[in-house]
């Protein structure tokens, strides 16, 4: 099978003789992948990895599958084969995949250091997005979507209407980490919300928000060209290098009520963006932790017990946010035209690591989201 795969640290290549994925239970089907977006942690586990994905020599400690793996995770398809116990898709169904693995999908893979053992406490509380075992379709714990086909379980896979194409619905995953932000937030529709940084996430974050019904989205983003791009989704963007140690001031002053946000979401995790967060957000507003963090932080705790203010964080999705974003999108909340614009960049996977990978890390500004398709799918936008 041709695939982009992540073979050892700092070795990811296309090779054409990766193994066929089989299904192995009931309940798992096969995807002919349509398309699929290369997400930073994609780039981190080049960069700084492994980090998801299991090291030389060793396997998964969910799967016990070793490398190499084909990566990707934000992917969409075309159910190609489905396991005797698949109810909820049949064949030539679109769908687009929740990646997310952990205790729920345990029996899939008997060969688990955990098989036969009870779920992690998280799980047993339903929060499997938290599973102390967690990791990803396509992000160590099984090959992914940069390849012809993935078999993924049916619990994962969420129908995609065929009115969102399939390019547009690779972006269904980045949209629900920012949707299940909001919603861990307990966004309400009327506030007022701050958002820090416009990557993939910021940007994602700007479109859940409107969905939502935000009654005021500013992005602050010092990157002109970044900058740009939330523009084009006609909201009101800041440059926080203009205002120096004012920035948070001038936010304030900004926002519709005069005192600060209701809302901030840090897509960023540096601790300016974090410090302007906090202190950009009003009276009993919340700051929410959206981005990775690779170090520790300090800041003043009595920013937060002085106003009251609240500090969450929110890490990934679960399926109902998958199928929250693919039902906003549907009814028009989340317009695919706008989700479109987050598209900058459509590859072969023969192409994925020259024209995918180094053209994100070597040009990550004029970039958001580089889609892979293993078949040249274009024809399927």
């Amino acid at each position: 099978m041709r695939a982009l795969a992540y073979y050892k640290k700092q070795d990811i290549h296309y090779a054409e003789d990766l193994p066929e994925p089989s299904i192995g239970s009931a309940h798992e089907l096969i995807i002919d992948v349509a398309f699929c977006g290369i997400c930073g942690s994609d780039l981190h586990e080049y960069t700084e990895g492994p980090i998801f994905l299991p090291k030389d020599g060793q396997t998964h400690p969910l799967s016990g599958q070793p490398l190499p793996q084909p990566m990707g995770h934000e992917m969409t398809g075309v159910v190609r084969e489905v396991g005797s116990g698949v109810t909820k898709v049949k064949v030539g169904d679109h769908v687009v995949v929740e990646a997310g693995c952990g205790c729920k999908d345990l029996e899939r893979w008997p060969k688990s250091q955990h098989y036969g053992k009870p779920q992690c406490p998280a799980c047993q509380a339903g929060l499997d997005n938290c599973c102390q075992y967690a990791g990803f379709t396509g992000l160590g714990v099984v090959g992914g979507g940069f390849a012809e086909r993935v078999v993924v379980g049916e619990y994962h896979a969420v129908p995609l209407p065929k009115d969102i194409p399939l390019d547009v619905g690779c972006l269904v995953e980045p949209l629900s980490v920012c949707w299940h932000a909001l919603k861990l937030a307990n966004f309400k529709a009327g506030a007022s919300a701050l958002v820090l940084g416009s990557g993939p996430i910021g940007l994602a974050t700007v479109l859940a928000l409107k969905a939502m019904g935000a009654s005021q989205i500013v992005v602050s983003e010092p990157a002109k060209i970044r900058r740009d791009f939330a523009e084009k989704l006609n909201i009101t963007v800041f440059d926080p290098s203009k205002h120096g140690t004012d920035a948070i001031e001038q936010l304030r002053k900004i926002s519709t009520s005069g005192n600060g946000f209701d809302f901030a979401f840090d897509c960023s995790g540096i601790k300016p963006t974090f410090d302007t967060g906090l202190g950009a957000i009003t009276y009993r507003g919340t700051l929410v932790n959206v981005a990775i963090w690779g170090k520790k932080l300090e800041f003043d705790p009595m920013e937060v017990t002085l106003k009251e203010k609240h500090f969450t964080g929110s890490i990934g999705y679960v399926v109902s946010d998958f199928e929250e974003v693919v039902a906003a999108i549907h009814a028009g909340r989340i317009k695919v035209d706008e989700i479109r614009h987050l598209i900058t960049g459509k590859v072969d996977i023969r192409d994925g690591w020259e024209k995918g990978f180094l053209e994100l890390m070597n040009h990550k500004e004029t970039n958001v989201k580089i889609l892979l398709t293993p078949n040249n799918n274009h024809e399927l936008d």
